[in-house]
């Protein structure tokens, strides 16, 4: 103790300043980064950290604790079933939220998704369908907001009023076919209505990319809506048994966009070559992306 006090004691006014003057620079870069991410994910870093590392780790190191009695021990065991219930799929758009995600929910009485899931998709949908281009453009700006809002009734209301204003909106086209068409078949129908104008726009935009980069992320994000409309038509035949017309669209996908790693082409490739008992293809795609996601 003796030690500590004159430690202190030899402290000068000097280092509280600098120690207040550091801290105040740290809390302000953490901020700055909230904002940022809070712009560009819809969501808090902060809020996300917790939820999905800190709270999980601090809920896992307190189930050995007491098991004193039997009822104590019924609930550590609740616990770790519920734990093992619980799966994080990096890919959560495999499946079509409301004609699939939604079914299973309402005949298991089981939420399919984790709050983890729902955020990489939100995120994923913010990333892919959403640019600078967007400003000014009334059915975009309500797109923009959609695909940050949390509650599914919302995101459905916002996406009829995109609609109503540009009955040309692949975006809104997307997320009610994603989350209100109640049949894969339904999917399917706004799916190709959406595919119709996405390949329009990209064509559009193809021609101007290289002028502004206002432009030229205008024609990223129509790129990423062609390439994500045809990946989920291609599921839909897939899911609807044609599965020889699926893997020739996904195929086709691979070969016109082969940088487009990001939308995981190959895993859906995968997934229908297996059912097709196709092994010798699988190994064939396997080979060829083995490495690239490491």
């Amino acid at each position: 103790m003796s030690k500590a006090s004159m430690f202190l004691n030899t402290l000068t006014p000097k280092f509280y300043v600098a120690l207040t003057g550091t801290s105040s620079l740290i809390s302000g870069l953490i901020l700055i980064f909230e904002w940022w991410y809070f712009r560009k994910y819809g969501t808090s870093f902060i809020e996300q950290v917790s939820l999905n590392h800190i709270s999980p780790w601090l809920g896992g190191g307190s189930e050995g604790g007491s098991e004193t009695g039997n009822g104590n021990g019924n609930s550590s065991s609740n616990n770790s079933q519920l734990s093992l219930e619980c799966k994080v799929w990096r890919n959560p758009l495999s499946l079509f939220r409301n004609a699939e995600y939604n079914r299973f929910a309402k005949l298991s009485n089981k939420e399919p998704l984790t709050y983890y899931d729902m955020n990489l998709s939100a995120q994923d949908h913010q990333t892919f369908f959403t640019c600078e281009a967007d400003t000014g453009k009334p059915e975009y700006e309500i797109m923009q907001k959609a695909w940050r809002e949390r509650d599914p009734e919302a995101r459905i209301r916002a996406a009829h009023e995109a609609i109503e204003k540009n009955s040309e909106c692949a975006t809104a086209l997307i997320l009610l076919a994603e989350e209100e068409a109640p049949t894969i078949v339904e999917v399917e129908k706004l799916l190709r209505q959406a595919l119709k104008v996405a390949e329009s726009n990209y064509r559009k935009s193809q021609q101007y990319q290289h002028q502004s980069p206002t432009q030229e992320a205008l024609h990223r994000r129509d790129t990423n809506v062609l390439i994500y409309i045809r990946r989920r038509l291609a599921m839909c035949a897939r899911k609807l048994g044609k599965l020889k017309e699926a893997t020739k669209m996904m195929r086709d996908l691979i070969k016109e966009f082969p940088l487009m790693n990001v939308f995981n082409i190959h895993e859906n490739l995968i997934e229908a070559l297996l059912e097709m008992q196709a092994y010798a293809d699988v190994q064939a795609v396997l080979a060829k992306y083995d490495g690239k996601e490491r």
